[in-house]
């Protein structure tokens, strides 16, 4: 990242809601479809689902506090991060396209941002991102 500083590069986070995790709406008695690729992520478990809910936990208590969801702060946290971090969530829902781009109106503060930084730390996410097949096509 300090590279990218460095050198003016632009940086767009892949999946900035982590798979749909972060707007709060999955939880640990979600169902996914066979066809869902979130059905075969090791991170995606009921058991690392239960395990991870505290990360979703700290997001949701500044969402209560701004006035905001859970996805517009994930978002608004990273906008707030350095101008040269442009999160592109995907939708298909013009709900959640709305939903997304309030995520720009929010001010987090820098303090708002260590705070984040601060919680967030505190919690050891379970679960690989990817299936091994998949974890092997990516960072090559």
């Amino acid at each position: 990242m300090p590279t990218l500083e460095e050198l003016g590069i632009g940086f767009v986070p892949f999946s900035p809601l982590g798979k749909g995790f972060l707007t709060g709406k999955i939880d640990a008695e979600t169902k996914f479809d066979s066809t869902d690729f979130r059905s075969i992520v090791p991170r995606f478990t009921p058991e690392n689902r239960q395990a991870n809910q505290a990360l979703v936990d700290v997001i949701s208590a500044f969402a209560k506090q701004k006035k905001a969801t859970p996805a517009q702060i994930a978002l608004a946290w990273l906008l707030a991060k350095k101008p040269w971090i442009v999160p592109i969530p995907g939708t298909t829902k013009l709900s959640r396209l709305e939903e997304n781009l309030g995520a720009a109106q929010i001010e987090l503060t820098p303090d708002d941002v260590r705070a984040l930084e601060d919680a967030s730390s505190k919690v050891k996410l379970e679960g690989a991102r990817y299936p091994a097949f998949h974890a092997s096509l990516v960072g090559r």
